[in-house]
């Protein structure tokens, strides 16, 4: 590790690293409105203060898929005021920028247009929230890059298979390869790295002299088979992980054992759910990269509103109350009152000293109201908090737990984790609600040529990104391509053409089932080439539309070839 004491020299980058800002998250919410905004604000001032080489964002700059006229609107002044000036920039870029930065028509980092004067350059990929959509393949971030405020790069366009070209940079002695990976969803980008699609470039020359760090927008733990990315995906020459999309901020670097690089989980700069992982302290980090060694210092954010969550199980407390208890149903709610109480005091003694800090905090109890109690009004009871949260419509959330019907023969060998589930739907997505109606649903109407997995992405992209026309592009797409594959089997007949769809639609959900089965065996440690071989060419009877624009031009973009760029602007540059 590096010792930052000795560490701020012309050798020695200094990166700021922010995750999941998500500007623009409740802007029309009376209190937590400008949360989002003040939080940028605070990362900038940071980032200007501590003299930065760049800012590295980890995606999901943007809430929203489209911002508002608003979130667009600050986010733009912000860049302006703090990220343009005179100020040299002291780092160079060698590799071509021409495949560093291939979805914009200006090709090369925003520092070296001789029309903007940059003083700290911020590199961005791009995360779910604020992904590419529509036919151009365009985001928010795009709109950024296009006016010279961000570089946005990490942007894969191909669906079949993945190149990772780093953008290389030095400043005096140290060499430093930034690699990035925009957010794709999760199972794809899981086949794709079984198949063995997903490639990571590297320099040509003195490989062992860079410091290599990447950053990516996927989810880290796991929420389904194959809906998360192990670590031990990602290549062994990897020095040092960024990784965005999780919320919970675990931003000290945590070492991979098995592939000997480290992690750093930097968590969102604002609660976008009242969730535990939520209520970690939130912070960015200050990364010195010098040489092949690195220091990561941790900067607590000041403008995060507060949040504090209790679990709270009713059955715990049999010396103040039960079920049969007269009136138990007031007295539960006086005990909720309390907690609330002196949660608001706690958050009030945390405040203290903290000018910056909203002085409306959030606040979560959970109850557990499993064994016969019965619940109370959480509106009534928000009321007496109405003027001292933030978030008074939600304070109260109730759950219940109920053991499942199992015969249990032996104490001993009892799995208590699967006697209690909640009863409340946390985190279904639309693909599920999707899959799971046309599970239940009768014979007539089943699809007959799109798959359930298909559908579910489009319903999902018509649902949270507003993209009013994701169905119908993907039945034109879906009935284009089947059309081809009859054309070229010379199917003409009605009959041969239902035989034919219908043989097309199994073969899609045996390969979906293969490629699962082989993705759990993957899990337990079996050859993954075997896997890889098993999988075939699953990829390629997805219903996933592909991204229309045309690939980018093929380079390696390595070495100290660049494209003469350094001229341009202000000379910067030791």
């Amino acid at each position: 590790m590096l010792n930052p004491a000795n560490a701020d020299d012309e050798d020695t980058f200094k990166i700021l690293i922010a995750t999941d800002v998500h500007l623009g998250y409740l802007e029309k919410d009376a209190i937590r409105g400008s949360d989002s905004y003040n939080t940028l604000e605070e990362i900038l001032k940071y980032a200007k203060s501590h003299q930065v080489d760049f800012i590295l964002l980890g995606g999901d700059l943007f809430h929203e898929n489209k911002p508002s006229r608003r979130c667009l609107h600050s986010c733009i002044t912000k860049l302006r005021q703090y990220c343009m000036g005179d100020t040299p920039i002291q780092f160079n870029i060698l590799s071509d920028q021409t495949v560093n930065f291939n979805t914009t028509q200006f090709p090369w980092v925003n520092y070296q247009d001789e029309n903007l004067n940059i003083s700290i350059p911020v590199f961005s990929i791009h995360g779910n929230h604020d992904d590419p959509t529509g036919a151009e393949g365009l985001c928010a971030l795009d709109l950024l890059s296009a006016s010279g405020l961000v570089n946005h790069f990490g942007h894969s366009q191909s669906v079949e298979r993945i190149e990772i070209s780093p953008i290389l940079m030095q400043k005096g002695n140290t060499k430093l390869a930034l690699y990035g990976l925009g957010s794709i969803p999760d199972e794809r980008l899981y086949r794709m790295f079984v198949n063995n699609q997903v490639t990571m470039l590297r320099p040509k020359e003195d490989q062992d002299e860079w410091f290599n760090l990447f950053t990516i927008h996927q989810n880290r733990s796991k929420h389904g088979p194959t809906n998360y990315i192990p670590e031990q995906f990602l290549d062994d020459f990897l020095d040092l992980v960024v990784w965005g999309h999780e919320h919970e901020c675990l931003i000290a670097p945590s070492r991979n054992e098995q592939q000997l690089f480290y992690v750093t989980q930097p968590g969102s700069s604002v609660a976008t759910s009242l969730s535990p992982g939520e209520a970690t302290k939130k912070h960015i980090g200050l990364l010195r990269v010098k040489g092949r060694k690195m220091n990561l210092q941790k900067i607590p954010l000041k403008t995060v509103r507060q949040f504090l969550i209790q679990d709270v199980v009713l059955t715990d407390y049999q010396d103040l109350f039960t079920p049969e208890t007269p009136h138990v149903t007031k007295k539960v709610e006086n005990f909720c009152y309390a907690k609330v109480t002196e949660m608001l005091e706690e958050a009030e003694r945390e405040r203290l000293g903290c000018p910056l800090t909203p002085e409306k905090p959030l606040i979560r109890i959970r109850v557990d109201y499993s064994g016969g109690f019965e619940t109370f009004s959480t509106s009534r009871f928000s009321q007496k908090f109405v003027d001292r949260v933030a978030n008074p419509k939600d304070i109260v959330h109730f759950l219940r737990r109920r053991e499942q019907k199992e015969d249990i023969k032996d104490e001993v060998s009892v799995d208590y984790g699967k006697l209690v589930k909640t009863t409340a739907a946390e985190g279904l997505r639309v693909e599920d609600l999707v899959k799971k109606y046309f599970e239940a649903a009768e014979q007539k109407v089943q699809l007959s040529l799109l798959t359930e997995q298909g559908m579910g992405k489009a319903i999902q992209e018509f649902v949270d990104k507003d993209e009013k026309c994701a169905i119908e592009e993907l039945i034109t797409y879906q009935l284009e391509k089947t059309q081809r594959h009859l054309q070229g089997r010379s199917v003409t007949t009605e009959k041969d053409i239902d035989d034919e769809v219908r043989h097309l639609l199994l073969v899609k959900r045996i390969r979906t089932n293969d490629f699962n089965s082989a993705s759990q065996r993957l899990e337990r440690g079996e050859p993954d080439q075997d896997i890889s071989d098993e999988l075939g060419d699953v990829v390629m009877d997805s219903d996933e539309e592909p991204n229309p624009l045309p690939p980018p031009t093929r380079g390696r973009g390595r070495g100290a070839g660049s494209r003469g760029r350094g001229g341009r602007g202000r000379g910067r540059g030791k």
